[in-house]
């Protein structure tokens, strides 16, 4: 477990979500991807967005962090309308981490995880010890300290993706948005980078991220945003929203929901036309 995280972003009142979309509708040239979406990001929690491809889920968590702009309805941060905040400020209070990141050739880990601080540095205010003591947290957190002075270029991919979220960290947010932080990687270093999400959590920090394995994000999601064709079709603890029902129709595919038997969440199992025994409809597999 990691050491408590004292974070130096401002936490939402109370009453009032550190995130939300409000009738959002975005999409890109002519094509609408996401039409009058409403949802709320549980504070405190890991929310995950699953969804089949194309459904609108990286879209969706681009448009929380603002990297897309929706052209109708809002975001709000903290009460806030984030389209209204500077690009500093909203650096400040959420930390984003997009899909497959590349850094520069030869840059070293610890350089990476510095530029986190860069939203809190300014004229007058230049790099300092306390920012060095973040960073070093920060290092230490994701367990990458001893990897400081390797260029990033050279590590294995789950250690890149460590890097990359000790640079999220680094930037002093409890708010961590995650864009398939285990794209690419083995079931192992998928494993190993979820656990450290859920460190995270446990530490303080609110966490929203897509994945597209079902099952991990069971395991790892207090709280599954499920997604078909740019509308919200279910939302809950993993426990709720995860039935054969719910896959046949977010995902057309026929499964069973058993309990894990390593753990107190839903286990999807797939069904496909070989190598099965005989089983009922989806409708009879929840």
């Amino acid at each position: 477990m990691v050491a408590q995280y004292i974070t130096e972003a401002q936490s939402g009142t109370e009453g009032v979500p550190r995130l939300a979309a409000k009738g959002v509708t975005v999409g890109y040239g002519d094509r609408t991807v996401i039409d009058s979406l409403d949802v709320t990001i549980p504070q405190g929690v890991v929310t995950t967005i699953i969804g089949p491809n194309g459904c609108g889920k990286s879209t969706l968590l681009r448009t929380l962090s603002r990297l897309l702009k929706p052209t109708s309805g809002s975001v709000v941060l903290d009460g806030e309308d984030i389209a209204r905040l500077r690009t500093r400020d909203v650096a400040k209070k959420l930390g984003l981490l997009p899909q497959a990141p590349v850094a520069p050739e030869g840059l070293t880990v610890a350089d990476l995880v510095a530029r986190g601080r860069h939203p809190h540095q300014s004229w007058l205010r230049q790099w300092s010890s306390d920012d060095a003591s973040v960073v070093e947290r920060a290092l230490a957190m994701t367990g990458v300290a001893d990897l400081a002075d390797r260029p990033v270029d050279a590590l294995s991919g789950g250690q890149r993706q460590r890097v990359w979220i000790s640079m999220t960290l680094a930037q002093g947010t409890d708010l961590l948005l995650l864009d398939e932080p285990t794209t690419y990687l083995d079931l192992a270093h998928a494993v190993d980078v979820l656990d450290l999400v859920d460190d995270l959590h446990e530490s303080g920090c609110t966490v929203v991220m897509v994945l597209h394995d079902l099952n991990l994000a069971a395991r790892y999601s207090d709280n599954l945003i499920v997604m078909k064709d740019g509308s919200v079709l279910a939302q809950g603890h993993p426990r709720e929203v995860l039935t054969a029902e719910l896959l046949h129709e977010a995902f057309g595919l026929r499964a069973m929901v058993i309990d894990d038997p390593v753990g107190d969440r839903p286990l999807v199992v797939p069904i496909g036309r070989t190598h099965v025994q005989s089983v009922g409809s989806p409708a009879a597999d929840g």
